[in-house]
């Protein structure tokens, strides 16, 4: 075995969606966008001697004044049993870190948060971040299921939601033109003036947007009512998961509710891309009233979907006497900001 820089796209997310949890945050399009964003991208497999690949994992390199980091979301992608396996990864890791002269090289991965990973990533030498990195608590819908059978499961508020809108003719569109997100982004901005929230620049969206599109993994789903938008989804479909990336709303989305027929028409392209998961992306605590974005995963809930806690972000320390101010400034933001 040995681990090298990953070259082949095609082969890579043959591997990495091969893997029936991983998501979009190992694709080689999430390399793309931050390549596009000017960002040192690290892209490393681990092969065999027939050069087939047993491990995968692709970060980018963060510049921040709280130090050089490296950002590790939804991997490595490989088999966690194999302890030889892991530990090489690990060991590349660090290597990579080194390489980029990286403070610490933060890795949330794709496994379930219990003590019997928290004890795994204990031995191979992390520490607990102070800080999440990506989604960590999830809504996740089983949509093998048929259409009847996941309204059955969803509550009946939201049944009673979609035929409202189905009454209103409130009409759904797709786009996969990234043209589009500048629409996007002005309704993003009245989004997060009315939940509190930091919006993501123009420039952000439309790179990811195209850095997915080019591989027809990204729809843009619009709800209208006549001519005026209510709401709009930013979705990506990649391997066995559909995700609910973002979502925006208008002031009349908050009164004609859209929302609704955008997932349920998603879930039904998930299903003609033989995608089994729909991510309903970040929920919050349910006994989180006070979360800003409670009210949104309430919504989410709705849906009936099953709550998933991924394993907490982990940091792979580099330089301990920089790490140590890194940590107490992360941890009085993260207090600050109730992340």
């Amino acid at each position: 075995m040995k681990i090298i820089d990953a070259n082949n796209q095609k082969k890579w997310d043959e591997f990495v969606s091969s893997h029936e949890d991983a998501n979009f945050l190992q694709s080689w399009a999430w390399g793309d966008f931050h390549e596009a964003r000017r960002k040192k991208v690290v892209r490393r497999v681990a092969v065999d001697d027939e050069n087939n690949i047993l491990a995968a994992y692709v970060g980018q390199v963060e510049t921040a004044k709280r130090g050089t980091y490296m950002a590790i979301a939804g991997g490595p992608i490989m088999d966690w049993s194999n302890k030889k396996l892991r530990e090489a990864v690990f060991a590349d890791i660090k290597e990579q870190g080194v390489a980029n002269k990286c403070v610490f090289v933060r890795v949330r991965p794709q496994i379930i948060e219990s003590d019997k990973n928290r004890k795994l990533f204990k031995d191979l030498g992390l520490t607990p971040a102070p800080i999440y990195l990506s989604v960590e608590y999830a809504g996740i819908l089983d949509i093998s299921k048929s259409e009847e059978e996941i309204l059955a499961g969803a509550s009946q508020g939201l049944r009673r939601k979609i035929r409202k809108a189905q009454k209103n003719d409130i009409t759904v569109s797709t786009s996969t033109d990234p043209k589009d997100i500048k629409k996007f982004y002005e309704i993003e901005l009245q989004t997060a003036a009315r939940h509190n929230f930091v919006e993501f620049s123009e420039d952000f969206l439309r790179k990811q947007f195209e850095a997915f599109a080019k591989y027809g993994e990204v729809k843009l789903y619009t709800a209208k009512l006549g001519d005026e938008i209510l709401a709009q989804n930013f979705m990506i479909f990649y391997g066995n998961e559909a995700s609910y990336h973002y979502g925006v709303s208008t002031e009349l989305g908050t009164k004609y509710s859209g929302a609704p027929l955008l997932h349920m028409q998603a879930m039904r392209d998930a299903r003609e891309r033989g995608i089994r998961r729909y991510n309903f992306w970040g929920i919050t605590a349910l006994d989180d009233a006070k979360h800003r974005f409670y009210g949104v995963s309430q919504f989410k809930r709705s849906f009936g979907v099953e709550e998933l806690i991924y394993l907490h972000a982990h940091d792979l320390v580099i330089k301990p006497a920089q790490y140590k101010l890194a940590y107490l400034l992360e941890k009085t933001r993260a207090k600050i900001r109730h992340v």
